[in-house]
């Protein structure tokens, strides 16, 4: 009995291990399901559900949304900008919390909506154990 108990616990923590993810897969995950032709309702693009003003600010002319590498990119410059106005502003790095609702709302960081809030805290537990 004791032996079925240990085999189940460390097949539980190994599991606990495995479903952690990067900030990256995570925010793929929530944003569209890891769907690389996803286009939101507002007409967000890419993985990562980039608007396109903001697509077209960052991205080089011939990027490619569709291409996972290339929105990966692109969505990594876009946040390197907010987080450094957000470190220059509050004075740290954001917490995984923050991170999430400085991708999808930057302007409520300090005060996001309740959805936004759902899914920040969505996107902190697929992040938590790394």
């Amino acid at each position: 009995m004791r032996l079925k108990f240990l085999l189940l616990l460390a097949a539980v923590v190994v599991g606990l291990q495995v479903q952690a993810m990067d900030r990256w897969s995570a925010l793929s995950q929530i944003e569209s399901g890891d769907n690389d032709g996803a286009v939101g309702a507002a007409g967000e693009i890419s993985r990562y559900q980039i608007k396109p003003e903001v697509w077209q600010r960052f991205a080089p002319a011939a990027a490619n949304w569709e291409d996972q590498k290339q929105a990966l990119a692109v969505a990594k410059i876009i946040m390197e900008q907010r987080s450094v106005d957000f470190q220059r502003t509050v004075g740290r790095v954001p917490t995984d919390f923050e991170f999430y609702v400085l991708w999808n709302a930057p302007a409520r960081v300090g005060k996001p909506n309740p959805a936004i809030s759902e899914r920040a805290q969505r996107f902190c537990n697929l992040v938590e154990n790394r």
